[in-house]
């Protein structure tokens, strides 16, 4: 058996293992979207409230409610600092739900939005906040129906935190799923990745690098809508490439489907500003946070069509087909490099990028 053979052997064992929760206490690498927080979900929260819908583990839930067909999602939002070149929590909150709706292929329409102020927090960045939304609402043509307040001590929080709940459409007869991946089909991405981090890096002050990077945070039902009505039948997987990157996403994909996934990494969109940071601060573009991109797993052989309307959409004027799917290996990513060479591209256990989003 080659070294290469045993490697892969031994991360499917692993993975094949019962996830168990070894800490007492929760960390930050819990909430990073690496293989802590897959842990966490199935170990502690899936154990407590299986059910088929859950089961999934998508990022949304597609419900039958009489003669309709409804995408529900909710997220949360503590990214650090609250303010960042091209965004802030605010329309970050808006763009975040109404992009997990888009990827269930529904059209987004309803949100509610819950605040955890700190005792102390300005008013007028508070207005600055709910102007964001508001602005991110219309835009992505979506009311914010309803919502909470609560206020913690000073002292117990980060300023602002915002929840948000997402209710959607699902008008087209799709069923998109991480496990709907096959081999043949191509996968996609709808614009350069890694600039949400990389601005969020930045514009913490932690390192003395200056860089003309904004947050890609934007919303996606247009572009995903597009893409669905291209190729109808042939999108199998539609995913926002979030905490974790677009790695983490095509992990998701492989280990749900069963699959091989082959990246070209001469293919993979990253901006120059981006690779520079990267390179700086030793992270790989294919963890850093997107939150106005998503990955595409589509038919083959009606890639080019699918490439084409996403390429038509302002948002996805620099998509690209960066891979295909494999039979094997199973459940791994594999990353082709531009000097020849292949490596795994595997989940990381954290992220080196906390509160993000």
């Amino acid at each position: 058996m080659s070294r290469e053979q045993q490697v892969l052997d031994r991360i499917e064992r692993a993975r094949r293992r019962r996830p168990v929760v070894r800490e007492e206490r929760i960390t930050l690498a819990h909430g990073a979207g690496g293989k802590a927080t897959q842990t966490l979900v199935e170990a502690i929260f899936l154990e407590a409230f299986r059910n088929p819908v859950l089961a999934a583990l998508e990022d949304g839930a597609t419900l039958d409610l009489g003669t309709a067909r409804a995408a529900f999602t909710t997220d949360s939002f503590v990214v650090s600092p609250l303010f960042f070149p091209g965004g802030d929590i605010g329309d970050l909150a808006v763009n975040g739900t109404v992009n997990d709706l888009a990827m269930c292929g529904a059209r987004p329409r309803y949100l509610s939005a819950g605040f955890i102020l700190e005792e102390g927090f300005p008013v007028e960045d508070l207005r600055r906040v709910t102007a964001s939304m508001a602005a991110a609402a219309e835009r992505a043509g979506v009311w914010i129906v309803a919502g909470d307040t609560k206020v913690v001590q000073r002292g117990r929080a980060d300023g602002c935190y915002i929840t948000t709940t997402g209710v959607g459409l699902v008008e087209r007869p799709v069923a998109l799923s991480a496990s709907g991946a096959r081999p043949g089909d191509a996968v996609l991405v709808s614009g350069p990745i890694g600039a949400h981090g990389a601005a969020i890096m930045l514009a913490r002050g932690d390192f003395e690098i200056e860089a003309p990077i904004v947050s890609d945070t934007a919303p996606l039902h247009e572009p995903a809508a597009a893409l669905l009505d291209a190729v109808p039948g042939g999108v199998r997987t539609l995913r926002d490439a979030t905490r974790g990157g677009l790695a983490t996403v095509l992990n998701e994909v492989a280990t749900a489907s069963g699959v091989g996934v082959l990246l070209d990494e001469t293919a993979i969109p990253v901006s120059t500003e981006v690779t520079g940071v990267c390179e700086l601060l030793g992270l790989d573009p294919l963890y850093v946070a997107c939150e106005g991109r998503f990955a595409a797993i589509v038919d083959g052989e009606r890639a080019d069509h699918a490439l084409a309307a996403l390429r038509a959409h302002p948002l996805g004027e620099q998509a690209a087909i960066v891979g295909r799917i494999e039979p094997e290996p199973a459940a791994l990513v594999l990353l082709r490099t531009a000097i020849g060479g292949t490596r795994v591209v595997d989940v990381l256990v954290g992220d080196p990028l906390p509160r993000i989003c």
